[in-house]
């Protein structure tokens, strides 16, 4: 190894599969930040769904072997490449796509992708902002296209998209009911935003609902589903008139009755974060920025690991029961 090369601990994975498949390594060189990137010292990076199916190799998106898992990270500028104005070594900050990985010590990310991390955030709230508040912003407002006034369902309800949802729509006026699969997540969802909140793990909860929108003429006017692949036949029974479901989440396949979305014109759309747009990720921030503000952006952490218990994290993020708030690795 050249002399003179800083090294880090990171996960790498060399293989696609199952959670044992993330190695930490402390041999990592740090990379050296190019034109329009910066290089950030990673204080807390947020764990996602979506890394564990891109880990197991069955996602669309296959990153090339071996890489670094984790988007979200929120830490403090090491040192910036050319070009960059907006950043200096020092600056506390959060990203939503890094470029070299953000399960590790230090991560690249394009400037672009990088904005400052407000006094009133700490550094896991900083974490935990990215994916799941783009996430949530580009479901209500780009996929479902929800206006003040109008109901929305937000089906899983207690993890970090599923809060994040709640306090957004709450604060832009719509109606909010949500799911949780415990009592601790009714509460938290309660305390987030939501107007009214039900056990999906009751065997009516769906009758519930119904009663609680009404039953015949109304309907709720935008679901946003956390787990389709359970869900979606439901949803479909559960909307307005003109309602629309947004797969946010999903883990398989399921049977529909694509009757269901005739006599009330409804549509099921989903959602990907990775098709968002420069423009559309300013405005999403502009989101978010008055959220922090006045006070209704309050990232929620959940179960928190150390770097090298990453592999457990992934376990207990698509096995755990109930889950509430957003898991973070700590660094």
């Amino acid at each position: 190894m050249a002399t003179g090369q800083k090294l880090m601990r990171a996960i790498r994975v060399f293989e696609f599969g199952g959670p044992e498949v993330l190695k930490l390594q402390s041999d990592v060189v740090v990379p050296v930040p190019q034109s329009h990137q910066v290089l950030i010292k990673v204080h807390a990076c947020g764990v996602n769904p979506v890394e564990t199916y891109i880990r197991s190799g069955t996602y669309s998106r296959k990153p090339a072997l071996p890489y670094t898992p984790g988007s979200d990270v929120a830490g403090i500028i090491e040192s910036v490449g050319d070009n960059v104005s907006a950043f200096k070594k020092g600056d506390r900050v959060f990203s939503y796509n890094t470029v070299s990985g953000g399960y590790s010590e230090f991560a690249l990310a394009a400037d672009d992708t990088v904005y400052p991390l407000p006094k009133t955030l700490d550094f896991r709230q900083g974490a935990a902002l990215g994916i799941p508040y783009f996430t949530a912003c580009r479901a209500l407002f780009h996929s479902a296209r929800a206006r003040a006034g109008e109901s929305v369902l937000v089906h899983g309800a207690s993890g970090g998209v599923g809060l994040a949802t709640c306090q957004i729509a709450r604060a832009h006026g719509l109606k909010v009911l949500g799911t949780a699969g415990s009592e601790e997540g009714k509460k938290l969802v309660l305390q987030n935003g939501a107007h009214e909140v039900f056990n999906h793990k009751e065997a009516n909860y769906i009758d519930k609902i119904k009663t609680s929108v009404g039953d015949k003429d109304q309907g709720v006017d935008v679901i946003i589903e956390m787990l389709a692949n359970e869900n979606l036949s439901n949803d479909l029974k559960l909307l307005s008139h003109g309602g629309r479901v947004v797969v946010v989440g999903c883990r398989g396949p399921i049977e529909i009755n694509p009757r269901d979305t005739m006599a009330k014109e409804t549509s099921i759309t989903g959602v990907s974060l990775f098709s968002t747009t420069k423009e559309e990720f300013q405005q999403f921030a502009g989101i978010l920025q008055t959220g922090v503000e006045k006070g209704w952006v309050k990232p929620v952490i959940g179960s928190e690991y150390p770097l090298e218990k990453a592999a457990q994290a992934h376990e207990d993020i698509i096995h755990g029961s109930g889950k509430t708030g957003k898991m973070i690795l700590l660094l």
